[in-house]
């Protein structure tokens, strides 16, 4: 078996070299094939998944597989045409690869050139969401990266569709290296890749926190991502209640599953008596469970049976539901909330919701999270909606790419020095020449073609 995933990550990694050298046009195409591939198979891909689901189902009733897994894993025609359009948004998308990002002359006729280039090798690991295919293929290709994909058995069959459909589309594709996207489909293979890191550059893992944990403590390989979504929304004294209402309920509600989904609610003590009531109803109506500190359950606990209001403990605070449930807290401050938010937040996503200035100002600079909200739900935090077509994942990380990462995040850069016979050894010693190190308005392409 380790023999099987090796040779397959070695082919990945040959046909790596040749990815990152691909023009933006054969990409493009390739990409496009892959979208009308898409439509053609709609069937062929839906016919895969619902036996998934059939499966996925029987184990989510034996409590052998939550629910939430079992929601990211239907795949329909408005989510086969999402994927299409994530495609399309790609395609339309700039090329990262090959820009300039600096020019520097050494000396007359030395010149440097930092350059952006595809990172090689991406490993992805991936639960359920057989989207995620789709998603990581069309922004690794774009961005010149060979990729090794292994999904979660729920989704065996649907990913197996997905990738097939792709990758032959892309591989019909003149001017695309054979071989460069693989697929992983054993619960052992998992193990084989978390070693491979003399071949494999980068590592992706999707999932539940204790999944993407386990990646991230198994490996020496570099990964990319984040283990939590404790996302917050903290209310201010000085919100416009209308918007607060709209956001809160959006941010927990419109699709409670997934890692950008609010897990807090914070309020400020001056407001909690007119806001907590309302919107304790409309999230009690949408079957929202409440776990409430003293103060908020003193509230809201005689708006409907005690039944889907609990008192929270402090483990609530350090949860991610991802299911209809939500904590709330009442704040004295919009300091505390802060610094509540600093304390169990996951760094991922947390907005305010404010019409005060002073407010907004210090909630975005003192709030350590990748993506910070105002106004607004934080179920914005997605690769897609930031206009990056798609994204490969959420990253907390403060190292290379941070948020939902895109094409922005799969390319790293090198060194280009074009020079003529020159010799560091002009430059040193008494006689030495010395090095201009002047900004030059030019492009490595110029030079080189």
């Amino acid at each position: 078996m380790a023999e099987d995933v090796e040779s397959k990550v070695k082919v990945a990694k040959k046909a790596a070299i040749g990815l990152a050298s691909v023009s933006t046009d054969v990409k493009d195409m390739a990409l496009e094939n892959m979208a009308l591939a898409l439509d053609r198979q709609r069937k062929v891909i839906i016919e895969a998944n619902a036996a998934d689901l059939l499966d996925a189902q029987e184990l989510c009733e034996k409590g052998e597989l939550s629910r939430a897994l079992v929601d990211r894993l239907k795949v329909d025609d408005n989510k086969i045409k999402g994927m299409i359009a994530s495609i399309i948004d790609v395609i339309n998308l700039d090329d990262p690869v090959g820009r300039t990002l600096q020019a520097l002359e050494l000396d007359h006729g030395l010149n440097l050139y930092q350059v952006s280039w595809p990172i090689g090798l991406i490993g992805a690991i991936f639960e359920s969401r057989p989207d995620v295919v789709q998603q990581i293929m069309s922004l690794c290709l774009k961005s010149g990266n060979a990729t090794i994909f292994k999904g979660g058995s729920e989704a065996m069959r649907s990913n197996r569709a997905i990738f097939d459909v792709l990758v032959e589309a892309i591989e019909e594709t003149e001017g695309i290296p054979h071989g460069a996207f693989q697929l992983m489909e054993t619960r052992e293979e998992v193990m084989d890749i978390l070693k491979m890191d003399s071949y494999i550059d980068l590592l992706i893992p999707r999932g539940s926190n204790a999944f993407v944990k386990f990646i991230q403590d198994n490996t020496r390989i570099p990964v990319l991502g984040h283990a939590d979504g404790i996302c917050h929304v903290y209310v201010d004294n000085r919100a416009d209640l209308t918007k607060a209402y709209d956001v809160c309920f959006d941010s927990k509600v419109q699709y409670p599953a997934v890692c950008n989904a609010v897990e807090t609610l914070l309020v400020h003590k001056d407001i909690a008596g007119a806001f907590l009531p309302e919107m304790a109803k409309r999230y009690l109506d949408a079957g929202v469970e409440l776990r409430c500190d003293e103060a908020s359950y003193d509230i809201v606990k005689g708006i409907k049976a005690l039944k889907a209001v609990f008192r929270a403990t402090d483990e609530d605070w350090n949860t991610e539901y991802n299911d209809l449930i939500l904590s709330v807290k009442v704040v004295d401050s919009i300091d505390e909330a802060i610094d509540h938010i600093n304390s169990y937040g996951s760094h991922h996503t947390d907005a305010i919701v404010t019409g005060d200035t002073a407010s907004r100002k210090l909630f975005v600079n003192l709030v350590d999270s990748s993506s910070v909200m105002v106004n607004a739900s934080t179920r914005f935090a997605d690769g897609f909606r930031y206009g990056k077509g798609a994204e490969v994942g959420i990253s907390t990380n403060k190292i290379h790419a941070r948020g939902p990462v895109g094409l922005e995040g799969l390319v790293i850069y090198k060194y280009v020095l074009m020079g003529n016979g020159d010799v560091v050894a002009d430059y040193a010693g008494p006689d030495a020449k010395e090095f201009t190190h002047k900004e030059l308005n030019m492009k490595y392409t110029d030079l080189i073609g």
